[in-house]
């Protein structure tokens, strides 16, 4: 083909200049688009489910009426089956979803009876009904145990500045501490007190002139910091000490962590007068392996 510039004069001779007819030739549009060109020029047609469905969920196969997925409108299975949006099929025609299906029956018996799990499945259910977005199971689920009482827990430790991030920093420092020591496991101190100002039994009657009449610089002798690696607390609520050990225990082990820990005394700073710092301290054990 010959291509002519804008600086290019066009030749006089007739044989070496390209006929009208060839350079239309030259420049046609193929006759049939390409599957590229038609994949990107015509959109897919709404895609049409039978009114039983057979399933195909990570590998796990499961059948189901077309209206059991389409129970409740605003979940993602209802949207995924709505024909809107097109669900790709493996080589028995199941239609494929991309997920683990291990809880994926007790997704569905609650969408076609209102089945519950029982309760060692309720967690990962929990989990499962998340990802597909079904309010109503996650309302039922929440309403029973353990996530019922995982709720309460929650509320409590709301209440705790920066619960999560000194448990971050429990793991960090035990980590640091065994590698360097190329040891098993590894100790640090923790102190988790409830009330703000010193309370011993010699103190408590005078606890509430103490807590609201101190004057400024009185204030400033009160607040310290414990020689420890972590420190829990204050807080206002009758969860006392040994709930938020509890916390702390079941949250680092649920991270696959093991821990023990045993109260080594208290904190014997002087602080003002005959004030005592008197919070307790714990010995926390990280074994790694």
């Amino acid at each position: 083909m010959v291509v002519v510039t804008g600086q290019n004069k066009v030749s006089g001779n007739p044989d070496d200049a390209m006929s009208s007819s060839d350079a239309e030739d030259d420049f046609q549009e193929p006759a049939t688009p390409t599957a590229t060109q038609a994949g990107q020029a015509l959109p897919l047609l709404p895609q049409q489910f039978p009114e039983v469905v057979p399933l195909n969920v990570g590998g796990m196969y499961f059948t189901t009426r077309l209206s059991t997925l389409r129970r409740y409108e605003d979940t993602m299975l209802a949207a995924m089956f709505s024909g809107r949006h097109y669900i790709p099929t493996d080589a028995e025609g199941r239609y494929f979803i991309d997920r683990d299906g291990t809880y994926f029956g007790d997704i569905l018996n609650f969408l076609r009876s209102g089945d519950l799990p029982p309760r060692e499945r309720v967690r990962l259910v929990y989990k499962e009904a998340q990802y597909y977005s079904i309010g109503p199971l996650l309302d039922n689920l929440e309403d029973i145990q353990p996530l019922k009482g995982e709720k309460v827990r929650q509320a409590f430790l709301g209440l705790m500045p920066y619960y999560k991030d000194h448990l971050e920093r429990i793991i960090e420092i035990a980590k640091l501490r065994a590698m360097q020591r190329k040891a098993r496991f590894a100790k640090l101190k923790v102190c988790v007190f409830k009330e703000e100002m010193p309370i011993t039994p010699y103190e408590c009657p005078h606890f509430n002139s103490l807590r609201f009449e101190r004057s400024e610089s009185e204030t400033k002798l009160f607040e310290h910091h414990c020689e420890v690696d972590v420190s829990f607390g204050p807080w206002e609520a009758v969860a006392d000490v040994y709930d938020l050990l509890h916390c702390i225990v079941t949250d680092l082990s649920d991270r696959g962590i093991t821990v023990d820990h045993q109260c080594i005394g208290v904190c014997d700073k002087h602080l003002i007068n005959h004030y005592y710092c008197k919070r307790p301290i714990y010995e926390f054990k990280i074994t790694w392996w």
